[in-house]
């Protein structure tokens, strides 16, 4: 078992990703803004100067700029390399830039996951 974690870089794609991702076989992923290092320098990054009585411009207007995570779990090497193929034939090669970056890692023990996955 793996888990699958990828920066999406373009939040737009985001739901063809999860579109795509499904037709690969993926019952369940979680989705989290997030922000990148270069972009929480140039102050596009998570907020955290909103102002005591904020508009809904001031909740709106940051999240688009933002990364989203995506993480889920496959079973099997098979399963990782469908959803590397999904992914980079909708984003592009994830070796080029602002494209992602796709992370894999093995789960030695999981709780509170479907058991017949």
């Amino acid at each position: 078992m793996y888990l699958v974690t990828l920066v999406l870089h373009d939040p737009d794609l985001l739901e063809e990703l999860l579109e795509a991702w499904t037709k690969a076989g993926v019952d369940g992923a979680t989705v989290l803004f997030s922000s990148g290092m270069g972009r929480f320098r140039q102050k596009q990054g998570m907020r955290d100067d909103l102002p005591l009585i904020p508009s809904l411009d001031d909740f709106y207007e940051a999240p688009q700029t933002l990364n989203r995570t995506v993480f889920t779990v496959a079973n099997d090497d098979a399963m990782v390399d469908k959803l590397l193929e999904v992914t980079q034939k909708l984003v592009g090669d994830l070796s080029k830039p602002d494209t992602g970056i796709m992370i894999v890692t093995p789960v030695a023990r999981a709780y509170g996951l479907d058991p017949t996955d």
